[in-house]
């Protein structure tokens, strides 16, 4: 298994946020809702420009792609959801 990438992410503020991409090695997904755990603003940014996110884990029991906290989706958006950013691919089991 791979590990499912992160296809676009609008977080602009987010320190790995460049050109719409995520460029950390990994995210997690909320608790209870489908919210990135990893988001973190600012203006300075971080991760590796080489580097296209993906996903660690997904904690999100009620997501259908959901298995063992591991997210099966070929690849997820992310998106600016009111004060958060949420995965726009989350699909209720």
């Amino acid at each position: 298994m791979e590990m499912t990438r992160i296809f676009d992410c609008n977080a602009e503020n987010c320190v790995y946020n460049k050109d719409k991409k995520c460029h950390t090695l990994a995210i997690n997904i909320g608790d209870d809702i489908p919210c990135c755990d990893t988001f973190m603003s600012g203006s300075n940014k971080a991760g590796f420009n080489d580097v296209s996110g993906g996903v660690g884990s997904c904690k999100v029991d009620s997501c259908s792609f959901n298995r063992s906290l591991e997210c099966t989706a070929k690849g997820i958006h992310m998106s600016v959801v009111g004060n958060q950013v949420d995965c726009q691919t989350y699909r209720k089991k």
